[in-house]
């Protein structure tokens, strides 16, 4: 049997009394979104379209992406990276679970010094290999090319955003990489494991993580 979205109470300003809402409702207010699925459209639409309103509400206080997804479509992954480094705010991400291909790309997007892995995440790299559609030969063979166009420019962003030579990120993406997160930290994809990130801030910087969260 289907559990469905859980609700919880939220109190919403200048209301009385607290109303129960869908769980990622609450969430969304709070600056808080998921990606925890596989990269498709509908999602890419969602999460795009959320931080564009996040960013317009207000420019100045950050967004938390959550990520545990298997990768998915390249051009829908490539629509939440630029959108991460177009909208206002800045962008932690967040892998719990696994960050894979393309998600392991969004991932790497989030703002410098704040992209974490929880302890036990796992992150895996791996060249694109992702359609744009199905065709006859000839198409195919445009398309191939136009893959590795795709290709050169995502693993030029790898080599910018970690700091690894060009060819050395060329070369790791011709075969599945997973890297724990001690494994993705000294890579680059990631700045901190999650755990030190909580030790480190909790005490010394009470608003780096969303206000719901800082009586769990």
């Amino acid at each position: 049997m289907p559990i469905g979205v859980p609700k919880v109470p939220y109190r919403i300003a200048r209301d009385e009394e607290a109303t129960w809402v869908d769980l990622y409702n609450v969430m969304y207010r709070e600056r808080t979104l998921f990606l925890g699925q596989e990269i498709r459209c509908e999602i890419t639409n969602h999460i795009t379209g959320l931080m564009v309103y996040l960013s317009i509400e207000d420019g100045n206080s950050d967004i938390f992406l959550f990520i545990n997804s298997p990768g998915g479509w390249l051009i829908s992954g490539m629509a939440i990276f630029d959108t991460m480094q177009t909208v206002t705010p800045d962008i932690y991400t967040i892998c719990l679970g696994i960050a894979a291909s393309m998600a392991s790309f969004i991932l790497l997007g989030g703002e410098p010094t704040k992209r974490i892995a929880f302890p036990h995440a796992r992150i895996m790299l791996h060249q694109p290999a992702s359609a744009y559609y199905r065709a006859r030969t000839p198409e195919f063979l445009l398309e191939v090319e136009e893959l590795h166009k795709v290709r050169e420019m995502i693993t030029r962003v790898y080599a910018l955003r970690t700091g690894k030579p060009f060819w050395v990120v060329s070369e790791d993406m011709e075969r599945d990489v997973f890297m724990s997160a001690d494994e993705a930290k000294a890579y680059g994809l990631v700045d901190i494991v999650g755990d030190e990130m909580i030790d480190e801030h909790c005490d010394t910087d009470p608003v780096w993580f969303p206000e719901m969260f800082k009586d769990w």
